[in-house]
């Protein structure tokens, strides 16, 4: 059986640079950063005092207030991201379609927020002051139950949880969904709110989180004077559509998604595989999938996470994978400017890569001062760069080993 074209028809993003999808580009594009100083949490408490957190937030246009206040921000972001794409692409959800339009939403750790305020209730004051609203507030695969109650998709509805990777899976493993003609429409990305106590106390216990009290340069991927990544939350959303299905109902086009790749790099809780290995295998079943050679890739948009570990390793993968073609491949990372989003880091960076394809402008990666030898590559320092882009490969590797790949093509009927 021939596997179906899939495209993207819609976009929606709320972001540390932006609450929308073109604001955050123009943030991109002009090289403007999202971290500031936490104000979230009392900053006093840590050794680390930058987040990129989303500023002025009020998701009172597409949710009721009083349903707002029964989900955790983490559900609040993708109702909104969801709400936005579905807009964005003129899509009418139904009766006729309800059934094959679904939902993929993945988040890395859920409502922490809802966890921690509701386990200070129940030690303060006992198990009958927990909300009722608690478990549903906080579960990880919420944020794909309340957009399918809220937009009547009656499709798959999924969460893919597998930690910074788990935006980019859900977006593939909806890809995946619609191939094989399970679906027609799947609304895809990913979420995550973890500006919260725990959260900071746990990624800095780990010293996984930059020291770097300047906020304008605390995310510096690939520079030799990285010292960890910078915690970012938001959503990212994508409609993911057949190309049938999209040209039935004379849809926009922003590109087409041909390629995706998943490994386990089984070695280590938290730190990387040696070389990127696990890296360079999704890389590679991505491009196999999308059935490109590596040269057809013209840009890279990295998972950077601005941690010593990650950027070499998936420097040394991007070798592994391009060969000579490294050389000369465009690769950037836009936490430098988005710090990380965790389990929608790569639902964004799905968005921002299919903005520079219809745009043909490279994203830069700020705060790249100093080079490292073991980081040697093009990663477009400091400024944004014209450039025709056909095809973009975007990485996304978590805890626990996880590594997921996806790649967008420009559009050609």
């Amino acid at each position: 059986m021939d596997k179906r074209r899939v495209v993207i028809t819609g976009m929606g993003a709320v972001t540390p640079v932006g609450n929308s999808v073109e604001e955050m580009w123009s943030s991109i594009k002009s090289g403007r950063s999202g971290v500031g100083e936490i104000t979230k949490v009392n900053k006093d408490d840590y050794p680390v005092s930058v987040a990129a957190e989303l500023k002025d937030f009020d998701p009172s246009s597409y949710i009721d207030r009083k349903d707002a206040r029964r989900m955790d921000p983490f559900v609040q972001y993708a109702m909104v991201a969801s709400h936005m794409a579905v807009e964005d692409a003129d899509l009418k959800i139904t009766d006729e379609i309800a059934n094959r339009t679904g939902v993929w939403i993945g988040s890395g750790i859920g409502g922490m927020g809802t966890y921690e305020s509701q386990f200070e209730t129940f030690q303060k004051k006992g198990y009958r002051r927990v909300s009722p609203f608690f478990i549903p507030m906080m579960i990880p695969d919420m944020a794909a139950g309340q957009v399918s109650i809220s937009l009547g998709a009656k499709g798959i509805n999924s969460c893919t949880v597998t930690a910074c990777s788990s935006g980019a899976n859900s977006i593939g493993d909806a890809f995946k969904v619609i191939q094989r003609g399970d679906a027609d429409v799947m609304i895809a990305g990913g979420t995550e709110a973890p500006m919260t106590k725990m959260s900071f106390a746990g990624f800095a216990s780990a010293r996984a989180l930059s020291l770097n009290e300047d906020p304008n340069t605390a995310s510096r991927p690939f520079d030799k004077d990285r010292d960890g990544f910078v915690m970012g939350e938001g959503a990212g959303i994508l409609i993911l559509e057949s190309l049938e299905s999209a040209k039935q109902r004379g849809a926009k086009i922003y590109g087409e998604l041909t390629g995706y790749g998943s490994t386990g790099d089984a070695y280590h809780i938290t730190s990387p595989a040696p070389e990127g290995d696990g890296a360079s295998r999704a890389m590679k079943q991505a491009l196999q999938d999308a059935g490109v050679e590596p040269e057809a890739i013209d840009y890279l948009n990295a998972h950077g996470t601005s941690t010593e570990l990650n950027d070499k390793f998936e420097t040394y993968a991007a070798k592994t994978v391009f060969k000579e073609h490294a050389n000369k491949l465009a690769i950037s990372s836009t936490k430098s400017m988005t710090g990380h989003l965790l389990g929608a880091a790569g639902a964004v960076e799905s968005v921002i890569s299919l903005k520079a394809i219809n745009e043909g402008i490279l994203p830069p990666t700020i705060n790249y001062e100093t080079p490292d030898p073991e980081c040697d590559l093009d990663y477009v320092p400091n400024e944004a760069r014209k450039q025709e882009i056909n095809a973009v490969m975007s990485n996304s590797l978590g805890f626990g080993g996880h590594n997921a790949t996806l790649i967008f093509q420009k559009y050609n009927d």
